[in-house]
């Protein structure tokens, strides 16, 4: 049925057509007539050409303001999302189905071949349109400034009155390390270590934030004892005036750590480190019994190195005397001699692990010398 109007490029009648909803604009060429109408119809609107931003050192995508970590292992998938973005159908269109079949034409140029269909105006209608992709390799902020050795943080790991052994230096590194590492799987693109170096008295680890930094230095003295404190300095202003500062997070290890044999001040015997977390805790080499330092001496109390868990020796029991006493051989002179006997001795046993030292002869925690052995391996 005819509307009554006439199209005004040919002059041809043109049929009646449903109003629009309500709310909706009314469409723009409706007063031409079909044939009209279809000649300067696209149901695609396309852009020329797509380049996509990746990073050449992370792989992470350029999006809107900001660069995106996306994993992928080639950009295909990266293509055909930014082209489906980019793609315009047009409103009038019904019924709409589309697919796109990409074509790589080398490692930086994708073709993508769009292919279209709809009803418009009770019509049928397809298109398929190409649309080239390039493939953009630039740095990101992020690579850009760890290339750079950027940095806001140094966390510092000391010891108090020695160097850090070689375990606690591996396991602060992997404490960072691992710290790092769960931040960048959040997505935080901020989170990277700059540089781990050795200065001779410890490692120093170079740290992308302030906050970071100072995760980290708490996770170190959260599993190896001892704490740290904050060292602030002023590098630059930031473009609102506001002052940067860089922080130093000199992280301070216990004096004595686990492992080792330490003569208090208390005069009850030496202790066998077993804990540095919060108070220093061990075991009594006279009578076997757990020990804990006072709450003011914390991690650190008066006490001498005697030696460590490495220092022992095997040797020979000769007899057992009693339940406070029993006899072994002098690992060096070889000479009978009757040391306390600690609840932990086996008196079934041929041999123990002893500690010589200057205050004297002690039988060690099998169990800890063996720890101590299975650790080196």
């Amino acid at each position: 049925m005819s509307s009554g109007d006439f199209c005004p490029r040919c002059g041809d009648p043109v049929p009646e057509r449903e109003e629009p909803l309500p709310g909706m604009p009314r469409e723009k060429d409706a007063v031409l007539c079909d044939s009209c109408y279809f000649e300067d119809f696209d149901l695609v609107d396309a852009p020329e050409r797509i380049e996509v931003r990746v990073c050449s050192q992370c792989g992470a995508v350029h999006k809107g303001n900001r660069w995106v970590d996306v994993g992928a292992q080639d950009y295909t998938d990266v293509a055909v999302e930014e082209v489906s973005e980019a793609l315009g159908v047009h409103l009038s269109a019904e019924d709409v189905r589309w697919g796109v079949e990409p074509e790589q034409v080398d490692e930086n140029n994708i073709r993508m071949h769009c292919t279209f269909s709809g009803i418009v105006r009770g019509t049928h209608v397809e298109e398929t349109v190409t649309v080239p992709v390039l493939i953009s390799r630039q740095t990101c902020k992020r690579c850009g400034r760890i290339a750079g050795g950027y940095y806001a943080s140094i966390v510092q790991i000391r010891g108090t009155d020695r160097d850090p052994t070689d375990e606690e230096e591996r396991r602060a590194v992997e404490i960072a390390e691992s710290y790092i590492a769960e931040r960048q799987e959040t997505g935080d693109r901020n989170a990277f270590i700059s540089e781990i170096t050795a200065s001779g008295d410890g490692p120093d680890i170079k740290i992308s934030t302030n906050q970071m930094g100072g995760g980290i230095a708490k996770h170190v003295v959260r599993e190896l004892g001892g704490s740290f404190e904050e060292y602030p300095t002023l590098v630059t202003e930031d473009g609102d005036g506001n002052e940067v500062y860089r922080v130093t997070y000199a992280v301070r290890l216990p004096k004595f750590t686990p492992g080792e044999i330490i003569d208090t001040d208390d005069e009850e015997g030496p202790v066998l480190v077993r804990s540095v977390r919060g108070n220093l805790k061990g075991v009594r080499l006279d009578t076997g019994e757990e020990y804990e330092a006072r709450f003011e001496e914390g991690e650190t109390p008066e006490a001498r190195r005697l030696g460590t868990v490495e220092d022992a020796e095997e040797t020979t029991v000769v007899t057992v005397e009693d339940d406070n006493a029993v006899q072994v051989l002098d690992p060096e002179t070889y000479e009978s001699k009757t040391i306390a006997r600690p609840s932990y001795f086996d008196p079934e046993a041929d041999s123990v692990p002893v500690l010589k030292s200057r205050a004297g002869l002690y039988i060690l925690p099998t169990e800890a010398v063996e720890s101590d052995a299975e650790s080196e391996e």
